[in-house]
Parts: structure tokens; sequence; C-alpha cells
């Protein structure tokens, strides 16, 4: 196979690549389209609580005080550094002539000099996400191949850290929560460590790089629940 021009790919798209699930019709198709496909929405509140999670946890290192006490599972942090943007946090891949972006939620310094690399998800962790391990798994381990030639090396470690809000009665009712202007919304923290082996990114680089270079449509994967969505408008259109 004749490799194609440079191509740029997010550590998040790449990541789709590592799912059980992984579908390379859906692939190719949300690469070959290059705005987002229709009735898509994204709920901009949740990046919002994400921005905030990262400012309560940076400002406890601001005034000295060091990370919070959830965060002693992350071995001794003693500083943050702001997460470089994707523009500037980016590599080729030389086997497969792929620019590799990303841009991580927090990036920690331990005592050692070795750096943590963290995402948050504003989300209760559930069976659910652990079905999600895969995708995160991939998307952590391609910003640690890029941290490690962008002024990240080493990285020691990987987690997710999931920011779940408290929302039963009683706590509802508490008066701390009730304010003039509105209320106050309470969140516990879970963090998942995340085998760090940034060995899998090569394998899913050569698997996005083979269909990205195809000419037409491959195959669905079979049961694949968008496909047969996107075969049930085709029909309903009488394409």
């Amino acid at each position: 196979m004749t490799m194609g021009e440079q191509i740029r790919i997010s550590a998040k798209t790449l990541a789709e690549v590592a799912m059980p699930g992984f579908c390379p019709r859906c692939f190719w198709i949300k690469r070959k389209v290059p705005k987002q496909l229709p009735y898509q929405s994204f709920p901009g509140i949740f990046s919002s609580i994400d921005a905030y999670s990262k400012r309560v946890v940076h400002s406890r290192f601001d005034k000295g005080q060091g990370p919070p006490v959830w965060f002693r599972g992350l071995g001794e942090l003693v500083s943050y550094i702001d997460p470089p943007h994707y523009s500037k946090f980016k590599i080729i891949d030389e086997d497969t002539d792929i620019l590799l972006t990303g841009s991580p939620d927090g990036v920690f310094v331990r005592a050692d000099g070795s750096h943590v690399i963290v995402d948050y998800k504003t989300s209760r962790y559930t069976p659910y996400q652990g079905h999600l391990y895969p995708l995160y798994e991939a998307q952590l381990n391609a910003y640690a191949l890029i941290g490690e030639r962008c002024g990240l090396s080493p990285v020691s470690a990987l987690a997710l850290i999931y920011t779940e809000p408290v929302t039963d009665e009683a706590t509802a009712a508490e008066d701390r929560v009730h304010r003039e202007d509105g209320f106050a919304m309470e969140f516990v923290a879970n963090i998942v460590d995340v085998k760090l082996d940034p060995g899998i990114i090569s394998p899913l680089l050569a698997t996005a790089r083979e269909i990205c270079d195809l000419d037409s449509v491959p195959k669905g994967r079979y049961g694949c629940k968008n496909c047969g969505l996107l075969d049930d408008l085709l029909e309903l259109i009488g394409t």
C-alpha cells in the first residue's frame, strides 16, 4: 500500500481505534467529513465543570497548600504545569507520517521530577465507564508518548479523575448549599489509575493510517449501531 500525504489525528480520535467495538467504516466517514457530522451536539456545561475542577486543584498549589487530600493516590506531587496547547503538544510518527496531537487536562510534577498526566471526567464511575477504559487508556498513553518528546519527560503515571456530583435529597436540603443567588453543587472525586504503556500507540497509528488511505469506505463492523442508523437514514432518503 502506498502511503498518502501526512494526516493529523488527535489523541482522542486515535483512541477510538482501541475500543473493542471499533468500526472502520464509522472511523473512515468521520475522517472524511471535514466538519461535525449532522445531528450531533455536546453540552458545554461539562467542559465548564472540568475547567472548574482544574482551577480548584491548581488553586491549592498556588496558595502553597499542595495537592488536595483526594490526590494522595497520585504520589508525592510538588507542583503542576499548565497543560500545553495542542498546537505545541504534537509529534510526527515517522512510520505512518501521522501528526499526533493532543492537549492533556492536567499535568503534575512529582518530587522526583517525573510527570503525572491526568484526564478529568465529570461523571459517575459506573460499569459503563469501565467499558470505556480502553479509549481512555489509549488517549492518555498518546499524551505520554507526545509528552516524552515535548518537555514532559519522564512521564511516570497516568490517571483518570472522575468528579461526581452529589445529588441526594439529604445534601440538597442542607443549608450550606443554598445561596442568595442560587445554590451550590458538591462533588466527590474518584481516581482511577491507568496503565502507562505508550507502546500500545504504534499499532493504533498503523491501523488509522491504513483506514485513512482507503479510497472508498471500508466495510463496517458487524452489529455496529451507528452503521445501522446510517443505513436506515440512507434508505429513508432513497440513496
